[in-house]
C-alpha cells in the first residue's frame, strides 16, 4: 500500500479503490475499540480539517459509486435472480428470525450475568450486584413470547440507567439496544405501529448505531493505536490514519445501505455480519458476547424477503441522501460533543 501511494504511475482513484476493497475484507476493523483499549469520550476529537482530507473524499466517492452500482444492478434481471436466490438460501432464518433473536439474546444476557459487573455492553462497568441478576431475569423472560415484552422493557431500563451513569453521548453508541427492545415488545404484543414492521425498526436502529460508530473511528483514530501496535498486520502495510479512514468509510457505507433498497441492504447485512463474525476469531469471547445481538439482527435483515420496486430515483438520489447522512452524522457528533464537553465555542473550524 505504501508503494502504491509513492508510485506516481497509479492515480489516486485507483489507489483509493484498491484501499477500499483491501480494507473491506478486514473483519478486525469492526471490533469495538472501547472494549479493548483506553478511551476518553470527553477528550477533544480530531478536527474536521483532518478528517475531510483528499483520501477521505476519494474513499467516500468510491463507496458511493459501489452503492449506486448496487442499486442499478437491483433493477435488472440479475438483481431479481439474486433476490430469489437469497430468499431460498435464507428461508429457514426468515421463518425462525424471532426464535433466533430470543435464543441469541438469551445467550447474551446469561453471559453478562456470568461475567458480572457489566451493563449491556463490556465497557459499561457497574458495582451494583442486582444488575447482573436483572439481566439473568431478562434472559428467562425470553423463553416465552408472552414475556418477551418484559425483556424489551428491561433493556430500555438498563439503557436509561447506563445513560444516567455514563452520559448520553457515550450511550449514543448503542441505539441498536432500543431497536431490539422495540422489536421484542412489538413482536410479543403482535402489533405494528402505523404499519411499520418491528424488523424495520431494529434495522434502522442498527444503521444509526453503525453510522455513529464510523464517525467515532474518524474522530478518535488514536484510540485504536495500541490495538494496531499489537496487531500490525491489520493495516496490511497502510498507515494507521488511512486504515481508520477506510474502516470508517466502509462501515458508514454499509450501515447507510441498511436503510436503502432491498438487495442493497440484504447484501450489506451479509457483509457486516461476516465482518463481525470474523472479528470474533481475532478478539475472542468478549467480542462474541458484545456483538452477538447485532449479528443476529443482521442475519434477520439478510433473510428479510420484503420487496420494493427499484426506481430510477433510488439511484439518482443515492448521492444526495448519502451526503446528507454523512453531513448529518458528522454535525451531530461534533456539535453534540462540543455542547456536552467543550462548549459550542470550541466547535472545530474547517
Amino acid at each position: 500500500m505504501r508503494f502504491l501511494k509513492r508510485n506516481r504511475l497509479f492515480p489516486r482513484p485507483v489507489i483509493g479503490l484498491a484501499t477500499l476493497f483491501t480494507f473491506g475484507a478486514i473483519g478486525e476493523a469492526s471490533a469495538h475499540v472501547k472494549w479493548f483499549c483506553a478511551y476518553d469520550v470527553a477528550g477533544q476529537p480530531q478536527g474536521l480539517d483532518r478528517v475531510l482530507c483528499p483520501d477521505f473524499e476519494w474513499l467516500t466517492g468510491l463507496a458511493l459509486l459501489c452503492l449506486m452500482l448496487g442499486c442499478l444492478a437491483e433493477g435488472t434481471p440479475l438483481g431479481g435472480a439474486l433476490l430469489n436466490a437469497l430468499d431460498r438460501v435464507t428461508a429457514r432464518i426468515r421463518t425462525d428470525t424471532e426464535l433466533l433473536v430470543r435464543a441469541t439474546l438469551g445467550f447474551f444476557f446469561v453471559s453478562l450475568w456470568s461475567l458480572g459487573g457489566i451493563i449491556l455492553t463490556p465497557e459499561l462497568k457497574t458495582d451494583v450486584a442486582w444488575i447482573s441478576w436483572l439481566q439473568l431475569g431478562l434472559a428467562a423472560c425470553l423463553v416465552s413470547r408472552k414475556t418477551m415484552p418484559l425483556t424489551g422493557l428491561g433493556i430500555v431500563f438498563l439503557f436509561s440507567y447506563a445513560t444516567a451513569q455514563y452520559g448520553l453521548f457515550h450511550l449514543a453508541d448503542y441505539p441498536v439496544f432500543l431497536g431490539v427492545a422495540a422489536y421484542l415488545i412489538l413482536r410479543g404484543l403482535d402489533i405494528r405501529p402505523y404499519g411499520v414492521r418491528p424488523l424495520d425498526i431494529v434495522r434502522w436502529a442498527a444503521a444509526v448505531t453503525l453510522m455513529w460508530a464510523s464517525v467515532e473511528k474518524w474522530a478518535y483514530p488514536q484510540w485504536t493505536d495500541p490495538l494496531l501496535a499489537a496487531k500490525p498486520g491489520m493495516t496490511m502495510g497502510a498507515s494507521p490514519e488511512l486504515f481508520m479512514q477506510a474502516a470508517g468509510v466502509i462501515e458508514f457505507t454499509l450501515a447507510f445501505a441498511l436503510i436503502w433498497t432491498p438487495l442493497v441492504r440484504r447484501a450489506a447485512a451479509i457483509i457486516l455480519a461476516a465482518i463481525f463474525v470474523s472479528a470474533i476469531f481475532e478478539f475472542g469471547k468478549v467480542d462474541a458476547i458484545g456483538h452477538s445481538g447485532i449479528i443476529v439482527v443482521l442475519l434477520g435483515i439478510a433473510a428479510d424477503d420484503a420487496r420494493a420496486a427499484v426506481r430510477a430515483r433510488d439511484v439518482a438520489l443515492a448521492p444526495a441522501w448519502y451526503g446528507a447522512a454523512l453531513a448529518g452524522f458528522l454535525f451531530l457528533y461534533y456539535v453534540g460533543h462540543a455542547a456536552l464537553y467543550g462548549g459550542l465555542s470550541e466547535l472545530p473550524v474547517i
